[in-house]
């Protein structure tokens, strides 16, 4: 007489929790946006970021908004993936932050200061910035914008 025993391993093929990169960030860029708002002073949510998709001029705040929070939701995915790559990036608050704020940076440099002025270029957009568009206020932002994201990631996947 034989005695079997079943058991069962939950084997997990997710890469970091897509969710909370998805609302961190969604809050990260709120944050960007309103320093976009209130300090930066330029066009951005109204014109430049609604004409990489042909949507402005006119002016387009709502859809500026609208698309630059779902860039972050897409950037924050983007961050869940690289956490889930290397957990100890996630491993405190602390640490979650400081990646995100590294984070913030390199989509700075990669798609501010690169990628968008050349897509701007190629759509004719009437709001092209120079190549490369450096901007310490766009640094800033983008820091935040990380910052924020890790924070919220931090709090969220736990």
């Amino acid at each position: 007489m034989a005695t079997e025993t079943a058991t069962t391993d939950v084997v997990s093929t997710e890469s970091g929790n897509w969710k909370a990169g998805v609302a961190g960030g969604l809050a990260g860029s709120a944050v960007f946006g309103l320093l976009m708002t209130y300090m930066i002073r330029a066009p951005l949510l109204e014109v430049v970021i609604p004409s990489m998709y042909g949507l402005a001029p006119p002016a387009a705040p709502f859809t500026g908004w609208v698309i630059h929070m779902a860039h972050g939701a897409v950037l924050g995915v983007g961050f869940a993936a690289l956490v889930g790559l290397a957990p100890s990036l996630g491993g405190s608050v602390g640490r979650s932050v400081g990646a995100g704020a590294v984070y913030g940076i390199a989509v700075w440099v990669a798609l501010a200061v690169i990628v968008m002025p050349i897509w701007l270029s190629a759509v004719g957009s009437p709001a092209n910035p120079p190549l490369p568009n450096v901007s310490a206020m766009s640094a800033v932002g983008h820091l935040a914008y990380g910052a924020v994201l890790g924070g919220a990631y931090a709090g969220l996947s736990g």
